[in-house]
């Protein structure tokens, strides 16, 4: 078993042969590794299967064994100063581990189809394996400084990943603004990394807490600048893991291919902060003030990816907002030293928001075969609808991912959420209510992505609102049908800012008739191992596309069990509890607590009620449900005209444009940052060109002027020199007689 642990090392590395491989093909034997790029996918999987392989293999022994075990040895000594490297092999890395591989397979066997058309195949297989290497490098790191080597390769491989695309001007700025964002936080990193040194005089994990707790019993150390240094280190989490307000790269991040979404900005770089955090969280525990603020903070990013997430149009977009919010979550709970709550959630919403990211990449191809390539078309909600008669598959595999992250029993995010709201009330009754409110409005925003996309009629028309006919010489949509007291937030959602009537109640939508469906031709062609598919309307994927969502989907099924406890004597003896036990005792934490199965019970129906009521509003606003509802007297009594409805329009105009306008913190940014800098450059660049160099050549011209008026008046005529004389004369005898005393 030592000899396991010891050579364990060799993890991280064994993906990086396939970005070594692709690189030095394109180099040496660029054609033949074009023409057979399709085989390097099948190492990518297989070595990145070895990986999870052995990161089961160690979860078991640490799970019988509850051990610890971190190997290092020395890269530099000089003086008193010694730098260690090695791996750490613990509850927490093991946890990673299995979540990185098992995340990273299905995506790496997604992408193989979803990217065979791309002329960057091979780039993009070269940068996700050197990714996993980096991340896999990241969670079995000893130290700070092993951490921050891989924490800054992993924002190199996410910058790559977010603009693969970098022709399209919307990528490099998107891949930019994550670039720059992330240096704020990685720059704060750094400083809290050498303070934290400056303080203990070591790096190592195993070494930091048992120092920290002498200096602080023995009052040795400042607790200001030990504070400072911990909240150093925590901005480095607030950027990587998208909290406010570092959150703002993350929607933008959605312009990279929808796989990586998937496996860096729902799985894995994004819960890189949230391991920071975790890995920390024994220092953090030292400091109260910094874990108040930690929990602060994941409270207003729960509520603030929430809202934002109401009213956008772009499917990606607002599954990201809903990562951030879910990633509040889990701040919220390593904030109120939840620790193991936070890591059942981050394993459960890992799993039901990649199957979500994969989903939605299999929405985009089937719309793409109506749309063309057009991101605004294919990714926008709006003018989607009726596909699940379609994709019947991606159907049920985007309602399973939905129900587990509105939180309905028995899908894996309704345990570990149901576990943090109720550690909320322990904490904050105030926290507590804001996570309640937000598990509703976590409901309402997806299924009301549900049903824009799969239920009612297919809604493709452009913005201007007239019948589409990019393709044909005849329109596809019929004639225009009135819709009866059809209840829809269609058109606000596509409105611009001056288009504000009647949006709540849209009065008409285009359907394809019957002759329009009988005369739909061929129109896109998309290669697939050789062959070639032809479709005319949005199709299902491919088999692998669909395996790994049927692989995801039963992880979302069942990975709660890894959280449920089974002891009818109410001992809580989950696989969880055991694999954290090492942990959980470092916590100060009992993993033999009683579990009342009756208060469980009760929690679980307030929380699974609130889940229901943000659905059923979002059934109500979304699908035609009016027909059924119409005897409803209070909905007759919103409906009508008048004041009330006057009232319901400017609440819902403040609703759309904080969500749509994402808060305005981005306008913010730009106002205060972007061009407050762009003003202060061009205020400096004023001043060193006609200040500075105004003096500099000041002096130049007047030394120029001086010479040119000697040099006229040393003719060598006395004549000249006479009339000079009796001028300075003259000037001379003037000021003696007006300004004599």
């Amino acid at each position: 078993m030592e000899y396991t642990y010891q050579y364990s090392w060799i993890l991280p590395f064994l993906p990086l042969p396939v970005p070594m491989l692709i690189g030095m093909g394109l180099l040496l034997f660029p054609t033949a590794t074009k023409n057979l790029r399709r085989i390097w996918a099948f190492p990518s999987i297989f070595l990145l299967s070895l990986v999870m392989i052995f990161s089961i293999y160690l979860s078991i022994q640490q799970i019988n064994r509850s051990s610890i075990y971190q190997y290092v040895w020395t890269w530099t000594i000089n003086n008193d100063f010694s730098l260690e490297f090695g791996h750490l092999i613990d509850p927490l890395t093991s946890i990673m581990l299995i979540l990185i591989t098992t995340v990273g397979i299905m995506v790496l066997f997604y992408s193989d189809n979803y990217m065979s058309h791309d002329q960057g195949y091979l780039r993009f297989f070269a940068y996700m394996s050197f990714f996993n290497t980096s991340m896999l490098g990241l969670v079995t790191s000893s130290n700070l400084i092993q951490i921050y080597i891989f924490w800054e390769l992993v924002g190199m491989c996410s910058y790559l990943l977010i603009g693969f695309w970098f022709t399209r001007p919307i990528a490099a700025t998107a891949c930019q603004k994550a670039f720059v964002t992330n240096r704020v936080g990685d720059f704060g990193l750094l400083l809290g990394i050498l303070g934290l040194y400056w303080i203990t005089g070591s790096f190592e994990f195993r070494d930091l807490v048992e120092i920290l707790n002498n200096l602080i019993y023995n009052n040795e150390v400042n607790f200001l600048v030990l504070t400072l240094c911990a909240f150093l280190l925590f901005a480095g989490a607030i950027a990587k893991s998208a909290q406010f307000p570092l959150h703002v790269w993350l929607p933008d991040a959605m312009e990279g291919p929808t796989p990586i979404s998937a496996l860096i900005h729902a799985a894995t770089m994004v819960a890189a902060g949230i391991f920071l955090v975790a890995r920390l969280l024994p220092i953090f525990l030292i400091i109260p003030y910094i874990m108040n603020f930690i929990s602060l903070i994941g409270i207003i990013t729960v509520l603030l990816g929430a809202t934002l997430a109401l009213a956008q149009k772009d499917i990606k977009r607002s599954l990201a907002y809903s990562t951030m919010s879910q990633l509040g979550y889990m701040m919220l709970a390593l904030g109120m030293g939840s620790y193991r709550a936070a890591l059942f959630h981050l394993i459960t919403h890992a799993y039901s928001k990649a199957l979500l990211f994969l989903g939605s990449g299999s929405i985009i191809h089937s719309m793409e075969a109506i749309v063309g390539y057009s991101p605004d078309k294919s990714q926008n909600m709006v003018l989607m609808g009726g596909l699940k008669k379609h994709v019947p598959l991606t159907k049920i595999a985007f309602l399973v991912g939905t129900l587990s992250l509105c939180g309905v029993p028995p899908l894996a995010c309704f345990w570990s959420k149901d576990e943090i709201l109720n550690d909320s009330w322990l904490y904050s009754p105030s926290f507590a209510i804001i996570a309640c409110c937000t598990a509703g409005f976590t409901a309402f925003y997806m299924f009301r992505i549900y049903l824009l996309t799969f239920e009612g009629h297919f809604h493709f028309q452009n913005y201007s609102g007239q019948k589409s006919s990019s393709f044909y010489s005849i329109s596809l949509w019929g004639k225009e049908v009135p819709k009866k007291k059809n209840f829809r937030l269609l058109t606000l959602l596509t409105m611009n800012n001056n288009e504000r009537t009647s949006f709540f109640w849209n009065k008409t939508y285009y359907e394809i008739d019957s002759n329009g469906k009988n005369m739909i031709r061929p129109f896109i062609t998309i290669p697939h191992f050789g062959s070639q598919k032809t479709f005319s309307y949005p199709h299902e994927s491919d088999d692998t596309m669909l395996f790994s969502m049927f692989v995801l989907g039963l992880f979302t099924l069942l990975i709660g069990v890894v959280g449920i406890p089974f002891n009818q004597e109410g001992a809580a003896l989950d696989i969880l509890s055991k694999l954290l036990n090492p942990s959980i005792n470092l916590l100060h934490s009992n993993s033999n607590d009683s579990f009342d199965w009756y208060e469980f019970v009760t929690n679980a129906s307030f929380s699974v009620s609130i889940a229901f009521l943000g659905i059923f509003i979002a059934s109500v606003l979304y699908k035609p449900l009016y027909s059924s509802l119409k005897h409803w007297n209070l909905l007759n009594f919103f409906l009508k005209r008048g004041p009330n409805r006057i009232l319901w329009d400017k609440i819902i105009y403040v609703i759309y444009d904080w969500s749509y306008n994402r808060g305005y913190i981005d306008t913010f940014y730009t106002i205060s940052f972007i061009q407050g800098i762009r003003g202060l450059a061009e205020l400096t660049h004023f001043f060193d060109t006609r200040i500075i160099d105004g003096i500099i050549n000041g002096f130049g011209l007047t030394g120029f002027f001086f010479g040119e008026g000697i040099k006229y008046v040393g003719v060598g005529r006395i004549s000249s020199y006479l009339l000079l004389y009796f001028v300075f004369v003259l000037i001379f005898v003037l000021i003696f007689y007006f300004f004599k005393p």
